[in-house]
């Protein structure tokens, strides 16, 4: 059974290229299962100090309330660690990510949970996943000077595991679809 993780970050909800060409990429993938995370119509928490102090707090040492505020957390870790293959629908706003991308980054990255550090340097532990990147951008090409999304995108999944990794620029795909 494949399940597939899709993650819309873009806060236009209709006409959104992000979001057409991620709902076709899965359709293409022909998943068991299909996890929805809509960061527009499910905004996220920024972390906070509670949340940096609660994730290095042992699970069995926790309080109610540290439990409390790692929910949401875990829960997103959940829906990765479920998942064979996360599709992301990645706008580009101001040469970057959304910061709604930023905010489910920030809650996905815990120590001892997604990634471990060792001597020799931090090492994921979501391995074993495939991504797929929807790059969608009015103005910035991707792999330009000015693209900061798919590095930043490439690095953070690298960091938790995620190395099979495939960028669809949005602009080529519409140009081959309408060949």
């Amino acid at each position: 059974m494949s399940t597939v993780l899709h993650i819309n970050a873009s806060a236009t909800r209709e006409g959104s290229v992000s979001r057409a060409i991620t709902s076709n990429v899965i359709q293409g993938l022909q998943a068991d299962r299909i996890i929805d995370r809509d960061l527009a119509a499910e905004p996220l928490p920024h972390v906070d100090d509670a949340w940096v102090k609660a994730r290095l707090i042992a699970p069995n040492e926790r309080t109610d309330a540290e439990n409390r505020v790692l929910k949401q957390s875990d829960d997103l870790i959940s829906e990765i660690q479920d998942a064979d293959t996360v599709v992301f629908g990645l706008p580009v706003y101001n040469f970057g990510a959304p910061a709604s991308m930023k905010a489910w980054m920030d809650l996905v990255a815990r120590p001892g949970v997604t990634f471990r550090y060792t001597k020799s340097g931090p090492i994921g532990l979501l391995e074993g996943k495939k991504a797929i990147v929807v790059y969608a951008s009015g103005g910035v090409p991707m792999g330009s000077e000015m693209d900061f999304a798919t590095p930043h995108m490439r690095l953070f999944l690298k960091f938790i595991g995620i190395t099979d990794v495939t960028f669809i620029d949005a602009k080529t795909y519409e140009r081959a679809a309408a060949a």
